[in-house]
């Protein structure tokens, strides 16, 4: 897909506001915490308890999840390759435009593509994509499977399934890596955290 907008009548018009001004009365740096890893091994629920974590501290957060992204922006999508890339170029676009405004935006997405995963880094300034390969393993995730498709996979039924029948690419310099085999979603979530509080996206509690 070429990076040229398909309409060619169109101008960009640049914000009266700035992101310091934004993050300064939230008091708050925004960000893209880019969950990444097998279906199964977690994404959604850290990602999920990272937002009321946060919220509940008085923080500004929001979570994109890959199912009900698909459910509407991107509902026109499957998952070929080509498909998985477009899926993720929208909502690395989408997060951008989050974090822009101050949020700290958190999204899971299996996004099995280093390059896609590259590209959405790019859209962001220096240090504000903080991608967390949720690492666990594939044997763990088929245990799991909380929604039945490592069977359905395996079984033929779904094609096209990572980490059966179609690639994941693990992060090789990820910012966090969790492991979510013996720990609790709330250690998990809480190591997430302590590295926004370390960095200064977010205030002491």
């Amino acid at each position: 897909m070429s990076d040229e907008p398909k309409s060619k009548n169109i101008t960009w018009h640049g914000a009266e506001v700035t992101q310091e001004q934004r993050e300064t009365i939230l008091n708050q740096k925004g960000c893209v915490i880019w969950f990444t890893g097998l279906s199964g091994s977690g994404k959604s629920t850290i990602t999920r308890r990272v937002e009321q974590k946060l919220l509940s501290d008085g923080v500004h957060a929001y979570c994109l999840d890959g199912d009900n992204v698909r459910h509407n922006l991107n509902k026109d999508l499957g998952f070929s390759p080509e498909d998985r890339t477009e899926n993720i170029r929208r909502i690395g676009a989408v997060a951008q435009l989050f974090a822009d405004a101050g949020v700290i935006t958190c999204t899971a997405f299996i996004s099995p593509y280093r390059k896609d995963r590259d590209e959405a880094r790019a859209l962001l300034g220096e240090g504000r994509f903080i991608e967390v390969h949720v690492s666990t393993s594939l044997e763990e995730c088929e245990k799991r499977d909380p929604k039945g498709l490592y069977q359905k996979a395996r079984s033929g039924v779904i094609p096209n399934f990572t980490g059966v029948s179609a690639p994941y690419e693990a992060p090789t310099s990820p910012e966090l890596v969790v492991d979510t085999e013996g720990r609790t979603v709330d250690e998990c979530a809480d190591e997430v955290i302590a590295y926004l509080r370390a960095r200064g996206f977010v205030p002491a509690p």
